[in-house]
């Protein structure tokens, strides 16, 4: 059987031609959602990951990341406490009727406590007294909090507090909280363990891990779970089989019910449903790309590392490779330019990208050669712009269609 077939693309007729259509490798309710394979990077599954959202609890997930920095940075200490403020109480307490670990007003919390709270039972009032402590406001935190995810690549997303209680100009995205969520892994695996504890007692009140995933047989072992107004409810997640291990946002679920279903399904099928295979080797020439004005027509495109991938179990017809340029390449070409992008689909999937170069030079060609290369391009141009004008006007007709 076959593993993947490859397509060449002309970067200038990508938005005319789309992505090639695939049946659904698994079905779900989740409008938005991003899981990738923690130990290669590979995108399994993604739908909606840019389209922005509430954050909810995931707001304490930065949270966690800003205390977190600061101990293993040495500025702060899980000895240090910090006082229970009148707005942390009423905002975030028991006064609140939200997500709390029911620290008194005035009394003094330390740092260690403050993040079980924060990480296992999703307190908000934890989330305040460590802002006010670490920075004297909510505000100051948060602006904190969008220096630390511009820092840490989050593009889409911008906070406003550190609970993630409802507020103007609160948003993320799945791929930012699935980004986020496998950075908090890597960058503090001991830390990290605060999210997979079943529960924690603290001023002799006993409290359970508020993210139900972590009570199913599946591997679960974070992280929180959010739920917007209008938006429904989240979960940001990691599963790991022993041999692999997956990070999940899942979101714009109806119910608290649903929620947990389709992360346990999602989580199980990334785990189970890929095996690893090997597309190209090292500096593997992979296909070909036209030159404008070279004493070659074509130039060879090669890989720079080996490509490998995770191909679905059941449906490895769903695996295609697409070679993307900016067509022609202008002469001339030296071997081992970057000169376009190799791309990894599963099924309507972008699973990973990466550069092409040159595999050999291609000199200016001889003035006939030039001039010939022009005319080819003029006539090449003009059916590109023939073909562009066909697929608008089919798109503007598809939209006249009545419904």
């Amino acid at each position: 059987m076959q593993l993947f077939r490859i397509t060449a693309i002309a970067a200038l007729l990508v938005v005319a031609t789309g992505s090639i259509a695939q049946a659904d490798l698994v079905e779900t309710t989740a409008k938005r959602i991003h899981i990738v394979d923690a130990d290669s990077g590979l995108v399994l599954l993604s739908r909606g990951a840019d389209e922005p959202f509430p954050p909810g609890s995931f707001a304490k997930l930065m949270t966690a990341e800003i205390v977190f920095h600061a101990l293993e940075e040495g500025r702060l200490s899980p000895d240090t406490e910090f006082q229970v403020s009148e707005h942390a109480w009423r905002t975030g307490g028991a006064p609140s009727r939200t997500a709390t670990m029911f620290a008194k007003v005035k009394s003094s919390v330390s740092v260690a406590d403050l993040l079980q709270g924060l990480t296992v039972q999703m307190a908000n009032d934890a989330a305040i007294v460590l802002a006010e402590g670490m920075k004297g406001s909510e505000e100051a935190f948060a602006q904190a909090m969008n220096e630390r995810a511009k820092e840490l690549g989050l593009k889409n997303t911008h906070f406003v507090n550190p609970t993630g209680l409802p507020a103007q100009g609160h948003h993320v995205t799945a791929r930012d909280m699935t980004a986020l969520a496998m950075h908090l892994w890597r960058a503090y695996p001991e830390r990290y363990a605060l999210f997979s504890q079943p529960a924690f007692e603290w001023n002799r009140i006993f409290q359970r891990n508020k993210n139900p995933l972590i009570n199913l047989n599946i591997g679960a072992d974070g992280l929180m779970t959010g739920f917007a107004e209008g938006y429904g409810f989240s979960v940001v997640a990691s599963a790991s089989n022993g041999e692999r291990r997956v990070f999940a946002t899942i979101a714009g679920l109806e119910t608290e019910a649903e929620r947990v279903e389709e992360a346990r399904k999602l989580l199980q099928w990334a785990l189970d449903g890929f095996t690893k295979r090997q597309m190209f080797a090292a500096h593997q020439k992979v296909g070909e790309a036209d030159v404008y004005g070279g004493e070659k027509k074509t130039v060879g495109l090669r890989v720079g590392d080996a490509v490998s991938v995770l191909a679905p179990v059941d449906d490895q017809s769903a695996l295609h490779v697409r070679i993307v340029y900016q067509r022609p390449l202008p002469a001339p070409i030296r071997e081992g330019d970057v000169v376009g992008e190799l791309q990894v689909w599963v099924g309507d999937t972008l699973s990973s990208r990466a550069d092409l170069y040159a595999a050999e030079t291609v000199e200016y060609g001889t003035l006939s050669q030039r001039a010939f290369g022009a005319v080819a391009e003029l006539l090449v141009g003009w059916l590109r712009q023939l073909s562009w004008d066909r697929v608008e006007a089919k798109m503007k007709a598809v939209a006249k269609t009545p419904s």
